[in-house]
């Protein structure tokens, strides 16, 4: 199980997916989709275009990983998890097959959930890549749009350790003939795109060259931003999301667009819908952990930035929210190279170093120890409930407290 010990468990082809999917009657060719790709934002996208999908009243599925708490968020459909009969009849039914062929848990689940669409006849799924994109197991549906948030560095064990590298990994998932709507434009990764794009004859879209957040404020939970088609331009759009994050508003304008191609190719998708989705996202498709405020005085935000980039946009979203003293609750991965968001945490805070109960965690100690050659100070605890405590117990009404490093120590609050 790859969330729980890593690179072992990645299967780097799709033979295992298409056995299964076929011997369950290509489910995935029973509803239309759209795949969501990309380094950081591509859960947060997957479920603001649910959310826009549900609003605008259609049965919408929704596949995403990893869970933080129950297996069943990975699979949902008009944000309710799926029936754990469903999951228990599926694992049965496809044990014949999967005791000859041993797929991996992920290979599993992918197959679950597109056999589950099928059954419940959505309108349409948002699939989200689990790694990557080329070799990903959900690389095997032909979609409505494709869409790639950004690229960054992770998991460079098995994607590359270069953007362009991990570009072309990502773009694994344009297809012949589909729109693709890349949500950030960068040098080094554009021409990759440009080129795939080109030889599958898929018109490209980067989002950020079509719509621009001309101002934004933050309002304790929700994020209003101005958006507008050109900088220069007089007529804007306001949206208020639900999930403050600043680092929302790149996620906005990829989710706009996306939203602008689906609606030329047939879908219903009002303004008002648009509106309504992302004002409700959490309500709607039950996402979590997305700089999520937890408790109060002190405020305790929960956010499952792990790498570079998402590191980069926590640490801005820390500048601009009004506290005294900061406390960072810190877990990460040990088969990652963190240094590169070490170095960006701020030294000014005070660290509860910890790990989460699985296998991959970097043990505290050894964190501490990376995290101290960067000026980052603090204390090791051995369970992520221990260190959350101590964090609270020193931090005072108006102090911040945030809990950050993996999904996994996220999951555990």
């Amino acid at each position: 199980m790859f969330s729980r010990i890593g690179s072992a468990a990645y299967r780097k082809d799709l033979v295992n997916t298409i056995r299964l999917i076929e011997f369950l009657g290509r489910p995935e060719r029973r509803f239309p989709s759209v795949h969501v790709a990309g380094t950081n934002g591509k859960g947060s996208t997957s479920h603001m275009l649910a959310a826009i999908f549900q609003s605008a009243g259609y049965r919408t599925g929704l596949y995403t990983s990893p869970h933080l708490k129950d297996f069943r968020e990975r699979i949902k459909v008009n944000g309710q998890m799926i029936r754990e009969n469903f999951v228990v009849d599926f694992v049965q039914r496809i044990r014949p097959l999967s005791e000859s062929i041993d797929p991996s848990f992920f290979e599993v689940t992918v197959a679950m959930a597109f056999d589950y669409f099928a059954v419940e006849k959505v309108d349409i799924a948002i699939i989200e890549v689990g790694l990557g994109g080329r070799l990903d197991s959900t690389n095997i549906i032909v979609p409505e749009l494709s869409v790639i948030t950004n690229i960054g560095y992770d998991h460079m064990n098995m994607l590359g350790d270069t953007l362009p590298a991990i570009a072309s990994e990502k773009a694994g998932i344009i297809k012949k003939g589909i729109p693709v709507v890349i949500g950030e434009h960068h040098p080094d990764t554009a021409p990759v795109f440009e080129q795939k794009a080109g030889e599958e004859n898929a018109p490209l879209t980067f989002a950020d060259q079509q719509r621009f957040v001309y101002d934004w404020r933050y309002q304790r939970h929700h994020l209003i931003a101005e958006v507008s088609t050109s900088p220069l331009s007089d007529d804007k759009e306001i949206y208020q999301l639900d999930l403050p994050g600043v680092y929302q508003t790149k996620n906005l304008v990829t989710v706009l667009e996306a939203a602008h191609l689906l609606r030329a190719r047939g879908w219903k998708l009002t303004q008002t819908a648009i509106h309504d989705g992302l004002q409700h996202v959490k309500k709607l498709t039950g996402l979590h952990g997305r700089w999520e405020l937890v408790h109060e005085h002190p405020d305790v935000v929960l956010d499952v930035a792990h790498n570079e980039d998402g590191i980069r946009q926590l640490v801005r979203q820390i500048e601009i929210t009004d506290h005294e003293e900061l406390y960072i609750v810190l877990g990460m991965v040990g088969d990652k190279d963190i240094r590169r968001a070490l170095a960006l945490l701020p030294s000014s805070a005070r660290y509860y170093f910890t790990r989460a109960d699985i296998p991959r965690a970097l043990p505290e100690d050894k964190l501490a120890e990376q995290a101290r050659s960067y000026g980052l100070q603090g204390k090791t605890y051995p369970s992520v409930t221990e260190a959350l405590k101590a964090a609270r117990a020193h931090a005072r009404a108006r102090d911040l407290v945030i809990v950050c490093g993996s999904v996994f120590v996220v999951g555990e609050v």
